[in-house]
């Protein structure tokens, strides 16, 4: 399986993949797989075979899925990412189809990125850990901002919040920081000086898009 026309961006929280990745699809008439794509496909889950992904479907009170320690947390997200590539794989085989090109903002694991991708077609964005765990509910988008709700709804929010920053600084360590950035892929650093379209045009660049 390999997709010569697909554009993966990987990397940790807030260092802009989500943005660059729509920008890319809009700018180069591509077709756009933004984060989380593959929750199109949720509903049709086996939960034996996709427990991760199928703990959100069938979570009856919300609030569980903010007061897990940060082991569970950690877990989850490992297991969760796994579940997410076989289905990212599915779906990339039927969009890289027509030839035009792909953007996708993916979970896909860096050993299997260098088995399905040209290497120039897949960049790291990296920010700061701190950078990742302490502005993550910064963003106006509706899920981080829900999540936020939930946590102030707890008896105690601020601890609710401080063990919800912990799982994130699991996800977001300097050990995960270090991998992606020591990966081999090419890797583009947050840097809050520079404009999106300076990013953009970085990201053009650095894609062969230009």
């Amino acid at each position: 399986m390999y997709f010569p026309n697909a554009y993966f961006i990987t990397g940790t929280a807030y260092a802009g993949k989500s943005t660059m990745i729509e920008l890319l699809a809009r700018t180069h008439d591509g077709i756009l797989c933004e984060e989380n794509y593959h929750n199109a496909y949720l509903c049709d889950l086996d939960k034996a075979e996709f427990p991760g992904l199928t703990y959100t479907r069938d979570l009856l009170d919300w609030h569980d899925f903010v007061r897990r320690t940060p082991d569970e947390y950690e877990a989850w997200i490992h297991r969760t990412s796994k579940e997410c590539e076989i289905l990212e794989l599915e779906i990339l085989a039927e969009r890289c189809r027509d030839g035009r090109p792909v953007f996708v903002d993916t979970n896909i694991s860096l050993e299997t990125l260098r088995a399905i991708a040209d290497p120039s077609h897949v960049l790291i964005m990296l920010a700061d850990p701190d950078v990742s765990v302490n502005r993550f509910f910064n963003r106006p988008d509706r899920e981080k901002q829900f999540l936020y709700r939930l946590m102030m709804e707890e008896p105690d929010p601020q601890a609710s919040l401080e063990n919800f920053r912990q799982c994130l600084a699991r996800i977001n360590s300097r050990k995960n920081y270090e991998m992606y950035l020591n990966s081999g892929f090419q890797v583009l650093l947050r840097d809050d000086s520079r404009s999106i379209e300076d990013t953009l045009h970085i990201v053009e660049r650095l894609f062969g898009l230009t």
